[in-house]
């Protein structure tokens, strides 16, 4: 154990341990603070837990072994099952409540991917007025990051897929809330992390582009829609679509000077 790692248990001898496991932008194991180190197997004995049994739901180990390790025998399957709990050792351990049946996140543990779809589910309610949110530039930071990027198996990607779209759709209404908020810089910033994310998507190329033209910023709004025309039919063979093309047409018919 490092030394970061011995003076973070000794501050949990003699209270709880802040506990923290991070999914977007890649896996983290924090305990009071401090980067735990985490064996490949167990990592994924996390991850699985934290993304499908998010609410202090006890897994049953077997369901664990199979869904992990789906190719090995059952018996190969809880082996390695077994391995990965005895490698999450020490601090890490801290992360779970084990049970000789059944496994489950320990009751302070907290799971950045569970607050990042909280605030998105937030801001698609129509229910909740955007004044109640809060909302700020580092909303947006919030929504930015993918869920385990470089991660193939297939609970992950199933779940990476249903993030992506949650937090577009989030980021997209985000730059609406912005823009009628007059914020246009956090409307900017909202709309181009949507774009970064997916740039053939063209609802999220809609609202960077009215984001720039509620700011005033005419020749970035006519710039970016030919970039994002002349991608779209050099990759695809499509066109932006009529609402798109309408959005930009009178800038584009515009003479220098605005006709003055």
């Amino acid at each position: 154990m490092s030394p970061d790692n011995v003076a973070a248990f000794s501050m949990s001898v003699n209270s709880q341990p802040s506990v923290h496991i991070a999914l977007l932008g890649g896996f983290d194991l924090v305990v009071n603070d401090v980067s735990v180190a985490v064996p490949v197997g167990s990592k994924r004995l996390l991850a699985f837990i934290s993304l499908n049994y998010p609410y202090r739901v006890s897994v049953p180990r077997a369901l664990i072994a199979g869904s992990l390790w789906p190719e090995a025998s059952e018996q190969k399957a809880h082996t390695n099952l077994r391995a990965a709990l005895t490698r999450l050792h020490g601090l890490g351990r801290k992360a779970l409540d084990i049970s000789p049946s059944e496994v489950r996140l320990a009751r302070e543990t907290t799971v950045d991917l569970h607050h990042a779809r909280s605030l998105a589910q937030r801001i698609l309610d129509p229910c909740i007025p955007a004044e109640d949110l809060g909302l700020n530039a580092a909303t947006v930071d919030q929504l930015s990051a993918d869920l385990l990027p470089g991660w193939y198996d297939e609970w992950v990607l199933l779940e990476a897929e249903k993030w992506r779209q949650l937090r577009l759709h989030a980021l997209e209404e985000l730059a609406g809330e912005f823009i009628d908020a007059e914020q246009f810089a956090g409307a900017v910033t909202a709309a181009h992390t949507a774009v970064q994310a997916d740039p053939l998507r063209e609802s999220s190329q809609v609202s960077l582009i009215r984001a720039h033209l509620a700011e005033g910023n005419l020749a970035e709004a006519l710039d970016h829609f030919e970039r994002y025309a002349w991608r779209l039919r050099n990759e695809l063979g499509l066109r932006p679509t009529q609402r798109l093309r309408r959005l930009v047409a009178e800038l584009r018919q515009s003479p220098p000077g605005g006709g003055q």
